[in-house]
């Protein structure tokens, strides 16, 4: 069964012991298939990626840490087409299950990392994260998972989308696992948590379906209790700005995208879905004057990020604005959903701190992540913060 579900890629399970012994020893781990493993091709999702490209002759950064901490290699997962995706599908390797809402997308682009540890096929995996690829899927899978300050996970061995964007991140099941993987990956046990001013971004919330809001403040309630004290009502920004961040996020990411993108695109003319290629299209048509724009609001939310959280304030949003929405939707919906998880997700982006997506709640029997940020480095805090909610 475990072949059948469609959260790793076709074909024989690539597997890779670990070491003998290590903190990780006895569990397993799965790897988005952007990460390299030597001797095998990195295919990022696209049929055509990996020709003409020579086989890595070493080890992810990510994946070397975790073979040498103990873990055992499970296999490689499906990954949306060259990591551009949110939502989980894929044209060509298809979209792997969710089992925490079957018959639901899982979330992308890391949706078979996600898919593996939530059906309990690993217990551990390897997902990146530019615009939300490990957010979103920890949300609709109901899982742990991490998008890390921008740069404290090296990428070394990684399929680039976005640089000044791309993290790597990691899932698990379970907040004890979750802490044990990060304290190898980020080279820092998790730190216990410590009074702190918790901030509820109203207007994040209110981007959120309303059965959701109605589940998550519950949870920011516990997560303010743990801290020391109660929600402080706030605004990231002033009314609309969240859109205006999202959508030049988006002009910011999608730049860099084409930059990475055009030279393997005019060398190879590969096969593309309609929706990648269109993305691909409309940033080869980006001005330097559009991108100049968003850099400047860039500048703009990374100076608010550091006037909300520098002083030791953990932020808190919902992860996503709905629970996983079902198989089979139409592209223009798909568009929508994904525009809307964007307005949740660029504030992380946009300014490299650390955002945890946690397990805490469910709508109608569907799981929704609950998000904490910190300012950058302080990733182990909010590993800690997990680890106390948990035990």
């Amino acid at each position: 069964m475990e072949s059948e579900t469609g959260a790793f890629l076709p074909g024989p399970r690539l597997e890779i012991a670990g070491a003998a012994e290590g903190p990780l020893a006895g569990l397993r781990f799965a790897a988005k298939d952007l990460f390299d493993v030597a001797g095998h091709p990195t295919a990022a999702g696209n049929p055509d990626w990996a020709r003409g490209r020579p086989l890595p002759q070493r080890h992810a950064w990510a994946v070397q840490a975790l073979l040498e901490a103990g873990a055992r290699l499970v296999g490689k997962t499906v990954t949306c087409e060259i990591s551009l995706g949110i939502l989980g599908f894929n044209a060509h390797c298809g979209t792997p299950p969710n089992p925490a809402a079957p018959g639901c997308l899982p979330g992308g682009s890391s949706s078979g990392s996600a898919s593996a540890v939530a059906a309990g096929l690993a217990d551990i995996a390897l997902g990146t994260d530019s615009g939300g690829s490990v957010r979103v899927p920890a949300s609709l899978c109901g899982l742990y998972g991490l998008r890390p300050t921008h740069g404290r996970i090296p990428f070394e061995g990684v399929c680039a989308q976005a640089p000044s964007f791309d993290t790597a991140g990691w899932f698990a099941r379970d907040a004890e696992t979750f802490a044990r993987a990060g304290a190898v990956l980020l080279g820092e046990a998790p730190v216990e948590p410590a009074p702190a001013p918790l901030l509820l971004a109203e207007d994040a919330f209110a981007l959120a379906d309303g059965p959701v809001q109605a589940a998550l403040r519950p949870q920011a309630a516990r997560v303010a209790a743990l801290l020391g004290g109660a929600p402080r009502a706030m605004t990231l920004g002033e009314a609309g700005e969240l859109a205006a961040w999202g959508s030049q996020r988006n002009v910011l990411q999608r730049a860099e995208g084409w930059q990475t993108f055009r030279g393997w695109i005019d060398a190879v003319n590969p096969r593309l879905a309609f929706n990648v290629a269109r993305n691909l299209s409309f940033a080869a048509s980006l001005t330097e004057a559009q991108i100049a724009v968003a850099a400047a609001l860039r500048h703009r939310v990374r100076e608010r990020a550091r006037s909300l959280l520098e002083g030791g304030a953990i932020l808190c949003i919902p992860t996503t604005p709905f629970t996983a929405p079902p198989l089979g939707l139409p592209l223009q919906e798909l568009d929508a959903l994904s525009e809307r998880i964007g307005l949740l997700t660029s504030f992380a982006g946009l300014t490299g701190v650390p955002q945890l997506s946690l397990p805490l709640a469910q709508v109608a029997g569907r799981p929704v992540g609950l998000s904490l940020l910190a300012w950058r480095g302080q990733d182990a805090r909010l590993l800690g913060i997990a680890r106390a909610l948990a035990g």
